[in-house]
């Protein structure tokens, strides 16, 4: 991983809310909060970019006595459980490694950072999308759960986990469930002006237009790996 700036390690900058939401989803009844839980670690790579949330800080909250912290923590404790097989699967790192290479050569930068991070968060950006097309609804439903949390329970709880302060995480909370920015991936467009946002957050130049031009092949190609995505490793 150490190509990668602020990747998996730390869960921070990963893109894949809804593929870390997804298993909460298929439950009859979803905890918001355990939603909100398994999405902590991404929300401080935005919002509280030098605060992680480890699962060995979660864990000591799994079992607390108010109902909502110990949910939040189990779902912080999944998140890492889920990166942890899902960014050492095969179907992962052949799918990364094909795209940064397709990357490179197309938007001709030789060895540069740019392409081999881009394999890395595109897989897991078109992941998202794959699972809202297969299963219609899906992100409305996420997005109404989430906003069921509420967002200052959310950002204490996560304050007792770091032992410092997170200003920022209950603002950003409820812009997220607000602005629903994991809809603008079905489109190209939509998909390139959030990659682009994410490109300005770790100091890497904007996408040339041209990019565009490669989104429907990688879109096939999660497509077509979809099972192998979601399915972790014996």
């Amino acid at each position: 991983h150490g190509r990668y700036p602020q990747l998996s390690d730390d869960g921070q900058l990963a893109m894949n809310y809804l593929a870390h939401a997804w298993p909460i989803l298929r439950d009859p009844a979803p905890d918001p909060y355990e939603l909100a839980g398994v999405a902590v670690p991404d929300w401080l790579g935005v919002a509280a970019r030098r605060t992680k949330c480890r699962s060995k800080m979660a864990a000591p909250l799994a079992r607390d006595s108010d109902p909502r912290v110990a949910a939040i923590a189990r779902g912080v404790v999944r998140h890492h459980a889920d990166d942890a097989w899902f960014h050492e699967s095969r179907a992962f790192n052949e799918l990364s490694l094909r795209f940064a290479k397709r990357l490179r050569d197309s938007l001709a930068e030789g060895s540069g950072m740019r392409p081999w991070f881009l394999g890395h968060i595109l897989v897991e950006m078109l992941l998202d999308d794959e699972l809202s097309r297969q299963e219609p609804g899906l992100l409305d439903r996420y997005y109404k759960l989430i906003a069921q949390a509420e967002a200052q329970v959310v950002a204490n709880a996560v304050e007792r986990m770091c032992g410092k302060q997170v200003e920022r995480l209950a603002e950003w909370i409820v812009r997220f469930a607000e602005v629903r920015f994991l809809l603008d991936y079905a489109t190209d467009e939509g998909l390139t002006l959030r990659l682009n946002q994410v490109m300005a957050r770790v100091r890497l130049p904007a996408l040339p237009e041209r990019f565009g031009e490669e989104l429907p092949a990688l879109r096939r190609d999660v497509s077509e790996n979809f099972n192998a995505l979601i399915t972790p490793s014996a």
